[in-house]
């Protein structure tokens, strides 16, 4: 039997024997009172004389009072009876029928798996799954790249999808082949664990291989966050590898920081002890970078973490920033795209201290009724940054010092041929809509085979091909110009296009826009952030786009503009439910515009934002096509100065120009001329 916290309280209250320091305030109503009723009492002290605080979590009374009843979502019911992720899913896998029934449904997210079926089909339902698998920074192994293209061939639709958090998806796998195909991917390293569901997602860190202090610390970082939000009930393994748990060890520091419950963050005895029976509120999202580098879109993330380093590049700690996001609602103005805010700086020693004890907020406080609001940025946005810090420093134990000064953000593609700092290469592609298939799959297969090349994957759904000696560069170059994957080399269009709705809608609109740039004299070398989802779920993270298109209705879309191309600031609605036939009408004033009227070296955002929406509304509304430019022509009439001053002296004695003389001469000499005879 559970009750509600309000309920918990009451009878607390009541009871002489139980206490709840008044000054903790990181458990409300919102919470999901099981994950009370399952923790023993624990006392925590903080370590710090300036949070001396005594903090008691206390457990559910026997005979709670249950006059105040609050709503829990549906998917919190599943997650209670699921024995840990488990149940049905592991009866429905067993059936004949095609699919699963809606409660695995959403328990096989937790293992990165969508049921799906196509929407444009009449008749019964041709159901299949995609599967997402997990790889932080991006890495992916050159035996696991192999794997994942044979399985996209043998079990899939023959795509592999590369997705905005670095991760591959894998579309049209039959529910009789998932074990096939999970046992696979388990069995090189690979996981898909925890790439969906409502717990941590695949941790973000800058792709580039580069051999330089920072960037490896945030890589290590990154990895190891991941590893300490990994479930640890097994259930991943039981389902699909009978119970052979196929991982690497984990580094002593995680190990010790996942058991750490001296602030009263764990579950004691709990085969889940961060995530308890009830796991997070919601998705939760991650990405570790380093200053300057914004190539992970660091604020739209619920938690974003920067290396800080000293004078000589030696990383010392890290700066914090909480509460990114960008899902959002149509028409529900409570629904909303967030940037994450500065939290404090934490020494490099306590990152993983502090990231659990962010988690942990958000797993006692979010939102569990209804899951529009049950990301963490309505939790901030209800409490403030204040109140949440107050609450994340009871969990961590100490104070947060105030955030270090950064420089200021680039968004960086790394796309080309580039230096890796150990002397070999890696080389960036260019990747429409993170598809690859057709010629580009063959041609990266036979290359990434042939050279033995560890790969990464971007957050701008590009591939990055590591690890490349110098004397390989000429023979691969030629191979990727000969399988056409140096297209890039002429793209500076940053464009990233994500979800199943929006490929199948608008299959060529990056052959559009380009064809907009070109008719309006804008060159190759322009650059405009251009995003494109088809929900308005944010996974592309469109509203942080120059220009954001986002699915509003059938071959609809809501335009954006105003994002900056440093990823730093929020774009804004700019015009709803223009047709997909339509976008040139939209596109080609805006960009025409830009060209002609934008101040020096101004971006596309920061040109919207300076003449704004009203104005280019307008300019969009009487927008008639391209105006023909009158012609002009350059004729030099006088070869030498003293001609020059001797029809000047003629035209003076007439009031007139020494250009208007010499064409008024000019024009009378071809009018008296007729088929080239002098009359």
């Amino acid at each position: 039997m559970t009750t509600s916290i309000g309920a918990a309280n009451a009878a607390i209250v009541k009871d002489p024997n139980l206490q709840v320091a008044r000054s903790f305030n990181g458990l409300k109503a919102a919470s999901n009172s099981l994950l009370l009723a399952k923790r023993p009492q624990v006392s925590r002290v903080s370590t710090s004389a300036a949070t001396a605080s005594f903090i008691r979590a206390v457990s559910t009374p026997v005979k709670p009072d249950t006059s105040v009843v609050h709503k829990r979502s549906k998917v919190e019911i599943i997650k209670e009876h699921s024995n840990f992720i488990r149940y049905p899913l592991n009866e429905e896998l067993l059936t004949d029928a095609p699919n699963i029934n809606e409660a695995a449904t959403q328990l096989i997210k937790f293992h990165g798996s969508y049921q799906q079926y196509n929407r444009d089909e009449r008749g019964a339902k041709s159901y299949s799954f995609m599967l997402r698998t997990k790889n932080p920074c991006g890495k992916v192994s050159n035996k696991l790249y192999l794997v994942m293209d044979d399985l996209a061939d043998q079990f899939g639709i023959g795509t592999l999808r590369l997705t905005t958090r670095q991760t591959f998806q894998l579309h049209g796998v039959l529910k009789k082949d998932l074990k096939t195909v999970m046992s696979s991917i388990i069995n090189s390293m690979g996981s898909t664990l925890g790439a969906c569901g409502d717990l941590n997602r695949n941790v973000l860190a800058p792709a580039a291989p580069l051999h330089q202090k920072d960037y490896l610390f945030a890589q290590k970082t990154a990895e190891n966050i991941a590893a300490l939000l990994t479930p640890q009930s097994g259930f991943y393994y039981d389902m699909w590898v009978d119970g052979e748990r196929v991982m690497s060890a984990e580094p002593p520091e995680v190990v010790e920081a996942r058991n750490d419950n001296s602030h009263g963050t764990n579950f004691p005895d709990s085969p889940e002890p961060i995530y308890g029976t009830q796991f997070l509120p919601r998705k939760f999202k991650i990405a570790v970078t380093v200053p300057t580098d914004n190539s992970v879109d660091v604020f739209t993330n619920d938690i974003g973490v920067v290396v800080v380093s000293d004078a000589d590049g030696e990383p010392q700690g890290f700066n914090l920033y909480v509460g990114g996001g960008m899902g959002r609602t149509h028409r529900l103005e409570s629904t909303f795209p967030r940037l994450a805010e500065p939290l404090g700086y934490v020494p490099k020693e306590d990152i993983l201290y502090a990231v659990k004890a962010i988690v942990v907020t958000q797993r006692e406080n979010g939102r569990r009724d209804d899951r529009k609001y049950s990301r963490m940025k309505y939790l901030l946005s209800s409490w403030g940054i204040e109140k949440f810090r107050s609450v994340v420093e009871q969990y961590y134990g100490k104070k947060f010092e105030a955030c270090r000064d950064l420089p200021e953000w680039e968004f960086k593609s790394y796309l080309g041929w580039n230096e890796q700092g150990d002397g070999a290469l890696f080389c960036g592609l260019h990747v429409d809509n993170g598809r690859i298939k057709g010629t580009m799959k063959k041609t990266l297969r036979e290359v990434i085979e042939k050279y033995n090349l560890n790969v990464r994957i971007t957050p701008n759904q590009n591939i990055i091909l590591c690890d490349i000696r110098q004397a390989w560069k000429r023979p691969i170059t030629t191979a990727l110009a000969q399988g056409g994957l140096l297209q890039w080399l002429a793209q500076h269009c940053h464009f990233a296009l994500a979800i199943a709705e929006a490929e199948r809608g608008i299959p060529d609109i990056l052959k559009r826009v380009r064809a907009v740039f070109e008719k309006v004299g804008l060159k190759y070398s322009e650059s405009v952030v251009i995003r494109i989802t088809g929900c308005p779920n944010g996974c592309a993270r469109p509203y942080m786009a120059e220009l954001g298109l986002v699915g509003d209705g059938p071959n609809s879309y809501q335009i954006w503009l105003g994002g900056t191309p440093n990823q730093t600031s929020l774009a804004k609605t700019f015009k709803d439910k223009v047709k997909i036939q339509d976008l040139e009408k939209v596109l080609e004033p805006l960009f025409y515009h830009w060209k002609r009227k934008r101040l020096s070296k101004e971006s596309f955002g920061d040109f919207t934002n300076r003449v704004g929406h009203e104005k280019l509304l307008e300019l969009v509304d009487k927008w008639e096509g391209i105006p023909l430019a009158p012609a002009r022509y350059n004729l030099k009439l006088f070869a030498d100065k003293e001609t020059y001053e001797s029809v000047d002296n003629l035209a003076r004695l007439q009031d007139k120009s020494a250009h208007e003389l010499a064409m008024e001469i000019i024009r009378n000499y071809v009018a008296s001329h007729q088929n080239g005879k002098i009359e």
